[in-house]
């Protein structure tokens, strides 16, 4: 939003001053057509044709040279009316390319606290990952003895068993 304000602000600021420019080029104009007049109207008042035409020389060099004059002076203007569009369009880009950067470094920290995140959460389940392999192979290492164990029972069952039928045996026989 301040980006669209500055950026209206700165067409005002460009039209003032093309205005300004404006005003100033007829100003001089308006003044460079009063010499011509005034200097017209003392032509008329001289009377001798050689004076004249000597006059005319020099008046028409002094107006050649105050009108040069005036167009430096209106070229001066211009020229500061011009550089500070500039300063203030430099400024302005100034101002937006700090902002974009800003936002950029915004955006990388940002990244940085996201990516720094998942691999602590990455860390924490290879972890417990980790753990229950490691418990896994405990419980397979405990489950072989058992193996062995059930073996036995299954021995031992057998021998139960077959002294249960002897002894069955012998008490049907008594």
């Amino acid at each position: 939003m301040s980006t669209h304000s500055n950026s209206t602000s700165n067409r005002s600021q460009q039209t003032n001053k093309v205005r300004r420019m404006e005003t100033t080029n007829s100003e001089t104009l308006d003044h460079n057509h009063e010499i011509s007049q005034q200097h017209n109207d003392n032509l008329e008042d001289n009377t001798d044709p050689i004076t004249r035409e000597t006059e005319d020389q020099l008046s028409s060099s002094s107006i050649s040279q105050t009108e040069i004059l005036r167009a430096v002076e209106v070229v001066e203007r211009n020229s500061v009316a011009i550089s500070d569009s500039f300063s203030s369009l430099f400024a302005s880009l100034r101002l937006a390319l700090s902002e974009v950067t800003s936002r950029s470094v915004d955006h990388v920290q940002c990244f940085n606290e996201a990516a720094g995140r998942l691999q602590e959460s990455a860390l924490d389940s290879a972890t417990k990952g980790n753990l229950y392999i490691n418990s896994c192979l405990r419980l397979n290492e405990e489950m072989r003895g058992i193996d062995t164990l059930a073996m036995q029972l299954k021995v031992l069952r057998r021998n139960v068993d077959a002294l249960d039928t002897a002894v069955n045996s012998l008490v049907r026989l008594h």
